[in-house]
């Protein structure tokens, strides 16, 4: 009889004898925790994954990043199985995701493996779905959660999953699992359906407490829990400019033939990375050109541009492109520091573990900045503050400003959207602009491109190059960051008068080569290692750009402000 193993929960603090073969899921139950997953050695696992030495173990709720993309993954697996059981000739198409959750249509399934053929078909089949239709796949999901089947994972050799997507007419998976050449590759079965997810899931199909589906445009939005306390489901809010936005990203791609992961690696392994290069900031410069005529043909009464959006979203280079573009049409566009209008430290709002919070509103001197503004609008002269870092108040120093008959304020912020800001401001006055990378790319046919992972994988690159920040770091504070956004920013995105998708359909082969190294470098005891894996697996699944092609980037490109090499003055 072989020696029991000791388990160390990280969790309860407390060491656990249990004979080797046994699940996670029995050590979750004997440590009296409600978990989604656990970090085994700092290693996502499924709750089923066997457990044959001894370990540290970390049990993960829907609190946790780690928790919550398993949760999200499992609904999208039970999304797929209710779609197959009540449409078996149709494919669910996930292009991105919104706020609310994840948007997709259901098209006819390709009869071959054509590529252009199978982008033909998902443009110009997505079934028109009504409320009923909807209501039925909601109801089939229902059941299957009810029937709390087990999520099974299999490890099939490569050829073997190639023929097994081939026949469920899943061409794009089965062209990137053939491209990657991997021996193995894990498949998760609901019983005899089958799919892969790039990411442990759920053990069990009655796991999956809380989703919504509702018919959104053409086909559906699947909504999860909120990623704040209670982590309840949350009412609709429909953003047609967000999906506008993704919904004209998702169609250029697909005009251009290069919708997924497995196009762009063929397309960069033939060499065509610098013609995508070219075509991808070619359509940077048209959109960068209509947002500058969009405010110029209100110059009569627009006086301030209003730019926000997420972390690394390319803020800074997209407000000063379009400052170019606006001095092409003649008018002068000046910027104003937001972040010269901050209250001094003493009045700074505190949260709540009592730390000066700096991102919130009132951390802003709203009173001096409209009452500025106003002036300014009026022609009057205003003496413009520095704010003091070091000292924690407003200074002045002489800095004069008088706007004259062609002049622009662009102000760049996380607050720039939000309506409280310049409450006093008349709205004719305004013009105000929403910059995310917004990519619409996808893995395969039910795996979007995270947009968050894009911004994440963009700042670990520029915080390294230029702030001395290790990747290890920016994985630490990436939590408090978008939590940051999802206060801050995403509640006001439908106030912009125009979007700015700064996406480019070539930069994650380009970043693939100066983030992968980063990522190697964190070590197996970091608590960034799980995550480091995370993304290390998903950059497995790119092809990287030749170094010598990322000449071609333009030096005024906003891949610029993350790799260095722009001529724009930051």
């Amino acid at each position: 009889m072989e020696e029991n193993i000791r388990i160390w929960c990280k969790n309860t603090g407390e060491y656990y004898q249990v004979e080797p073969g046994t699940d996670l899921a029995t050590v979750m139950q004997m440590a009296g925790c409600d978990a989604l997953a656990a970090y085994v050695d700092n290693q996502l696992k499924e709750l089923s994954y066997p457990l044959y030495m001894a370990h540290s173990v970390e049990f993960l709720d829907y609190s946790h990043p780690d928790g919550r993309r398993c949760y999200k993954r499992s609904i999208y697996f039970l999304l797929q199985k209710a779609i197959k059981d009540l449409y078996p000739n149709k494919l669910l198409i996930l292009d991105y995701t919104l706020p609310n959750g994840g948007y997709g249509e259901i098209v006819d399934a390709p009869s071959g493996s054509n590529h252009y053929e199978s982008l033909k078909i998902k443009m110009e089949s997505a079934m028109e779905l009504t409320e009923e239709e909807v209501a039925r796949i909601k109801v089939r999901m229902q059941e299957i959660v009810a029937e709390d089947i087990p999520i099974v994972k299999k490890k099939l050799g490569n050829s073997e999953a190639v023929q097994l997507f081939t026949a469920n007419r899943q061409f794009d998976k089965a062209r990137l699992i053939k491209d990657l050449g991997h021996f193995f590759v894990s498949v998760y079965f609901i019983g005899d359906y089958a799919d892969t997810f790039y990411g442990p899931m759920l053990h069990s199909t009655g796991k999956i407490k809380k989703f919504n589906l509702i018919k959104y445009n053409r086909g559906f939005c699947v909504q999860f829990p909120s990623v704040l306390p209670p982590y309840g489901v949350q009412t609709v809010k429909y953003q047609e400019r967000l999906f506008n936005v993704f919904k004209e990203n998702s169609n250029w791609c697909s005009i251009l033939g290069v919708k997924d992961i497995a196009t762009v690696n063929a397309a960069i392994t033939a060499g065509y990375g610098k013609q995508l290069i070219q075509i991808a900031e070619a359509l940077h410069e048209r959109k960068y050109a209509a947002i500058a005529d969009q405010i110029y043909s209100r110059k009569d009464d627009v006086k301030l541009v209003l730019l926000a959006g997420p972390s690394s979203s390319g803020k800074t280079t997209t407000s000063m492109r379009i400052a170019l573009q606006l001095k092409v049409l003649g008018l002068n566009p000046v910027v104003l520091a937001m972040d010269n209008y901050f209250v001094d430290r003493e009045q700074t709002p505190k949260d709540e573990n009592g730390n000066y919070d700096f991102e919130c509103l009132g951390a802003m001197d709203l009173d001096l900045l409209n009452t500025q503004l106003n002036q300014l609008f009026n022609g009057e002269e205003v003496e413009i503050p520095t704010f003091n870092f070091a000292e924690g108040k407003k200074e002045y120093k002489g800095n004069k400003l008088k706007m004259g008959p062609n002049d622009i304020l662009i102000m760049e912020g996380i607050h720039a959207l939000n309506p409280a800001l310049t409450s006093s401001i008349e709205s004719r006055r305004k013009f105000r602009i929403y910059a995310s990378a917004l990519t619409s790319l996808s893995i395969d046919e039910n795996n979007s491109v995270s947009t968050t992972d894009n911004r994440m994988l963009r700042r670990m690159v520029r915080d390294n190059n230029f702030r001395r920040t290790s990747a290890e770091q920016t994985i630490l504070r990436w939590a408090s960051v978008h939590g940051g956004e999802y206060k801050n920013i995403f509640p006001y995105q439908e106030y912009a008068d125009a979007m700015f998708n700064s996406s480019l359909i070539y930069e994650l082969p380009l970043l693939k080569h100066y983030a992968e190294p980063l990522l190697r470098r964190i070590s197996p005891t970091s608590p960034a290692y799980a995550e480091s894996l995370r993304l290390l697996k998903f950059l497995s699944y790119i092809v990287e750009m030749n170094p010598s092609e990322h000449h071609a980037i333009p030096p005024t490109s906003v891949m610029r402000e993350f790799i260095g090499g722009s001529t724009l003055d930051y």
